[in-house]
Parts: C-alpha cells; sequence; structure tokens
C-alpha cells in the first residue's frame, strides 16, 4: 500500500468515525440538559410521578458509581479515587474507539454510546462532587435505583458491546481461482 493510500485510508475512517463521536456528544448534550432542567425544577430527593405506579422523577445526588455502590459521601479522596477511575475507563475506551476500524458499525455504536455516558457522569463528578440521577423507574415490591441519560446510554452501549462480542466474526473472502 502506497502512503497516499494509508492516508486516504485514514481519512476514511475518520470520517466515518466522526458520526459516531457526534452521537457521544449528542449522549453529552442531553444528559447535561436533563440533569440541569431536573436540577432547577426539582428539589434534591423530592419526586414528581410521570406514570404513577411505574415511573417517577426523583432527584438524586449520587457520590458512589453506577447505582449508588460505592458511595463517597462527600470524601474528597474517595471522589478523586472515582474520578481517577473513570479518567482511567475513558481513557481505555476511547483507545479502543480509536482502533475500532469505521466498518465496525456496532461496536462503534456502543464505544459512541459509553463515552457519551462516562462524559457526562465523569463531568459531574469532577464539578459537583456527585452525579444527578433523577430516573427513579418501579414496579409493586420492585425498585431500580435511579439513574440518568448518562447511565441508560453505558448501559445500552455496554448491551451493544456483548452482542458485538457475540455475534460470529465475517470471515474474509475467499480469492478468486485464478484462471
Amino acid at each position: 500500500m502506497t502512503v497516499e493510500a494509508a492516508a486516504l485510508d485514514a481519512t476514511d475512517a475518520a470520517g466515518g468515525k466522526r458520526g459516531w463521536l457526534l452521537v457521544s456528544l449528542f449522549v453529552l448534550v442531553l444528559d447535561q440538559w436533563t440533569k440541569w432542567l431536573v436540577e432547577i425544577h426539582l428539589p434534591v430527593h423530592a419526586s414528581q410521578p410521570v406514570v404513577p405506579g411505574l415511573f417517577n422523577l426523583t432527584h438524586v445526588r449520587n457520590t458512589g458509581v453506577a447505582f449508588g455502590m460505592f458511595a463517597a459521601s462527600g470524601q474528597a479522596a474517595a471522589t478523586l479515587i472515582l474520578i481517577a477511575l473513570g479518567l482511567v475507563a475513558l481513557v481505555v475506551v476511547g483507545f479502543y474507539f480509536w482502533r475500532t476500524p469505521a466498518s465496525q458499525r456496532l461496536l462503534l455504536g456502543a464505544l459512541a454510546l459509553v463515552l457519551g455516558g462516562a462524559v457526562g457522569n465523569l463531568l459531574d463528578r469532577s464539578l459537583a462532587g456527585a452525579v444527578t440521577d433523577f430516573l427513579d423507574v418501579y414496579w409493586r415490591g420492585h425498585h431500580w435505583p435511579a439513574f440518568n441519560v448518562a447511565d441508560s446510554a453505558i448501559s445500552v452501549g455496554l448491551v451493544l458491546l456483548a452482542l458485538d462480542t457475540l455475534r460470529p466474526a465475517a470471515r474474509p473472502a475467499s480469492p478468486a481461482p485464478k484462471p
């Protein structure tokens, strides 16, 4: 492959990934906008029923990771550790995204969702020491911990990542027989 062809391939790959980075940006903007709306319209720990018996908007400040696990409870050292772990995860996912060929759309979509969600939650944790959660889903005696748009994007991204891992690998085309 010539240098010009390699440069063209790199440009095509970057162009093919640009749309997925826009997905990440959309997730980040939607996440931050919805958190801002909740923060200005709903006091902390207040709840507003949306679909009674199924779904509320409930303003919660989460100092831990997903679903309140490993809560830092305002301790600066614990918050810094969670920020550092989030940065490491972000670098790993970003590197994986960068190394993924533009032709692997399912994988790039999964990674784009995880990137956007990770940046959204990392931004909250870095600026406020906690993440705003507000989507509160429940059914009878079963109650899911509150979550947000970033958590949803990360969860969907991880499911897509698992599906991508489980699907059979594409076989390379066999060379055409020579006459």
